[in-house]
């Protein structure tokens, strides 16, 4: 046995090659073609790089921490509803799907999917936002959630080494809404990045790969619909507030007619694992056509053209929108969520201005990265350190800082 996986390992990287020359299209990343890590190292011998990418994201403190950060609920919430884990593990499976069926690189879109989220700041999007209004107060560039998953697998995990990823990951990390740069960006290129970008060029100008194009609409597919299944779940709308909604009202209606009586928690499930069959085929069927007419012959040439080459059709583009509006209206700005987002907002300005009027409050590892009082150093460890927190332990810390009476 141990001989027969010997000669397992020492034809790996050939089989991969051989199948991919067969198997992916013209215009898929192939995976022994990578423009490589920043700090060179010596490849695994039973997995691809980005296959080890996959593992290195999935492995990472960032990643386990995603379980007790917020989607759209803060934790304490509920414990069926998602988190940004359970979310990520969603989208990744849908755009590994989706790649196969295009035939791209698999591998590639789901280390992609994995690691998008790594630089969510606890409470969602109101922690984002309230770490955006604090760093640009103070001319550090504002925080954005694909720089901070930049930083974490670059510098901040493995105590300051970093995950060492591929080229290709990190591209599709930091790339995954388009360009960073040139027509149509109103704001400068993120500190973090145009730092890395000038050590080891991404092509900020260009969009990402047809792989991280892919998981980006994932992405959009996965919360979209669980987005519908939590907001039902919580009671921040019902069924038939969804009837005049384009795609999602026809498809509940004929959930409801093909199975008369069907109870609810069955018609919902079953109405999601309908709309996510019709998104996801909409936007195989759509990016198949717009491969075929591209003027495209490589990954390269994918990332030069002026348009997303993975896309919905029209149709379902305007559905989508539709869709976003209504959960815009009905869940995120719900008072209930919006009672949790000012909580939210609150924790992170009170523990950011804390830490840096007292540095010496934050933990020894980080408070040796830190400068003093007021100092712009000082700022950037300390959104660093909140980033990373969960929900939990976020609150917690608030509690134990400032209430007069807790441990500390």
């Amino acid at each position: 046995m141990p001989e027969i996986a010997g000669k397992v390992a020492d034809g790996f990287a050939d089989a991969i090659r051989e199948h991919e020359e067969q198997w992916l299209s013209p215009l898929a990343v192939r995976s022994y073609e990578t423009r490589g890590r920043e700090a060179p190292e010596e490849e695994c011998r039973l997995r691809t790089p980005f296959q080890r990418d996959r593992d290195r994201i999935v492995h990472s403190k960032a990643f386990r921490r995603l379980r007790h950060k917020t989607q759209v609920f803060v934790d304490p919430e509920g414990d069926h509803f998602r988190t940004r884990l359970t979310h990520t593990l969603e989208a990744a499976g849908i755009a590994r799907g989706v790649a196969r069926a295009l035939r791209l690189n698999e591998d590639l879109t789901e280390a992609i999917a994995v690691g998008h989220d790594v630089g969510h700041p606890p409470f969602g999007h109101a922690g984002e936002q309230a770490l955006d209004e604090l760093l640009r107060e103070r001319g550090l560039g504002g925080f954005r959630h694909n720089e901070h998953s930049l930083r974490v697998v670059e510098r901040l995990e493995r105590d300051g080494r970093g995950l060492n990823l591929t080229w290709e990951v990190l591209e599709g990390t930091v790339k995954h809404n388009g360009p960073l740069r040139g027509p149509g960006v109103d704001r400068a290129v993120p500190p973090s990045i145009a730092e890395y970008d000038r050590r080891h060029p991404l092509w900020l100008d260009s969009f990402p790969s047809a792989e991280a194009q892919v998981a980006a609409l994932a992405d959009d597919i996965a919360y979209n619909n669980h987005d519908i299944d939590d907001g039902l779940r919580a009671g921040l709308f019902a069924i038939a507030d969804l009837t005049e909604v384009p795609l999602v009202g026809p498809v509940f209606r004929d959930v409801e007619s093909r199975y008369p009586g069907l109870e609810e928690a069955r018609l919902i499930h079953e109405a999601i694992r309908r709309l996510i069959d019709r998104m996801v085929s909409d936007l195989i069927d759509e990016t198949g056509k717009r491969l075929a007419d591209s003027a495209a012959r490589s990954a390269d040439e994918v990332r030069l053209l002026k348009a997303p080459v993975v896309s919905f059709s029209d149709e379902m583009s305007r559905n989508d929108r539709a869709l976003k509006e209504f959960l815009f209206e009905r869940m995120y700005r719900h008072y209930r969520v919006n009672r949790m987002s000012s909580k939210a907002r609150r924790v992170i300005h009170d523990l950011f201005s804390l830490y840096l009027a007292e540095p010496q409050c934050l933990p020894r590892e980080w408070r040796e990265s830190a400068g003093g009082p007021d100092e712009p150093q000082t700022a950037r460890v300390a959104a660093d350190y909140l980033a990373g927190m969960t929900d939990r332990f976020a609150l917690d810390e608030h509690h134990r800082l400032f209430d007069t009476y807790a441990r500390t």
